[in-house]
């Protein structure tokens, strides 16, 4: 996953590095507000997936004695970030742009110009999004695309998609906004485009924060993972099974603890046993699972219906 995560930030930074060069030109020539909003939202699109990739690299130092947990929310906190630079950048220097033209208008000029930029970052920007796409739908399963976007832990492929995806739209509505203006000679349209186009990355950067906060606050793995753990501790030497908690540090970084109730004809050597099988079992069966705490707890499953008759013979 770490992987294919680097593959779409470069594509995904090569593409909009080229994009805002372009429309950074093309605004000087042409004069469009909404061309030179949409060069900084490219502008800040490259910057945050310079962060993110920064985040990237610094969620994956092991653990050591000031950080035990390891430093994977870390890829959490840049993700945060990158959502406030989206809202305060991106959105915030759009309507700005907007607000200024729409109250002094200047006509654009040379607005083939701006169409043919816009045609080319539409085409470069859609060679991203696809695959960030693809990645996306690889990893959601037979979940919907909302279960997917607020459920998922990879916060990076969430930004990098709906980045993309509002940068398409940008684009549509640049050139909307254009060609509305030339159409009736009013160059406030323009302005009126870099409202808009403001307006979506607000809504954009709202909902992106709000996933970054719970993910760095803590959030639990799916539910199918957590059955798929009750499943794999069922074994002969424990009598229920109790509390699973769960808590993700980064996409791949998952911690575990459960509650279980051992059969009190068990030594300790048999416990130490059972623990050891059911560590190596869950890491092998889950690999996201990096730490895994085995509880002893009287009656551990007794408020969860726990399964009965799970004991073995001790030895």
């Amino acid at each position: 996953m770490k992987a294919e995560n680097n593959r779409v930030l470069i594509v995904a930074l090569a593409a909009n590095i080229g994009i805002a060069v372009a429309k950074f030109v093309a605004a000087a020539i042409t004069g469009s507000s909404a061309m030179l909003t949409e060069g900084v939202h490219s502008l800040v699109d490259s910057s945050n997936q310079l962060l993110l990739m920064y985040g990237q690299k610094r969620a994956a130092k092991p653990a050591d004695a000031l950080h035990p947990a390891g430093y994977g929310r870390e890829l959490y906190f840049w993700s945060f970030v990158v959502a406030l630079l989206v809202f305060a950048l991106g959105a915030g220097v759009s309507v700005y742009e907007g607000v200024i033209h729409f109250l002094a208008p200047e006509p654009a000029v040379s607005p083939l110009i701006a169409y043919g930029v816009l045609a080319i970052a539409f085409a470069l920007e859609a060679g991203s999004t696809i695959a960030a796409f693809r990645e996306f739908d690889r990893a959601r399963g037979d979940r919907s695309w909302w279960q997917a976007l607020t459920g998922t832990k990879d916060a990076t492929l969430v930004i990098v998609l709906l980045e993309n995806g509002a940068a398409m739209a940008g684009i549509v509505i640049a050139a909307a906004g254009l060609a509305i203006s030339q159409a009736t000679g009013d160059p406030r349209f323009d302005g009126v485009a870099s409202v808009l186009i403001g307006l979506l990355l607000a809504v954009v950067a709202i909902f992106l924060a709000r996933e970054a906060k719970g993910l760095l606050i803590g959030e639990a793995a799916d539910p199918a993972l957590i059955a798929g753990i009750r499943r794999a501790v069922s074994r002969p030497g424990i009598t229920g099974i109790g509390e699973i908690m769960t808590i993700h540090n980064a996409p791949d970084q998952i911690v575990a603890a459960v509650n279980v109730d051992f059969d009190n004809r068990l030594g300790a050597g048999d416990v130490e046993r059972i623990v050891d099988e059911i560590e190596r079992a869950l890491r092998a069966e889950f690999p996201a699972i990096y730490r895994v705490y085995v509880r002893p707890h009287e009656n551990a499953g007794a408020k969860f219906g726990a399964t009965r008759g799970l004991v073995g013979e001790a030895g």
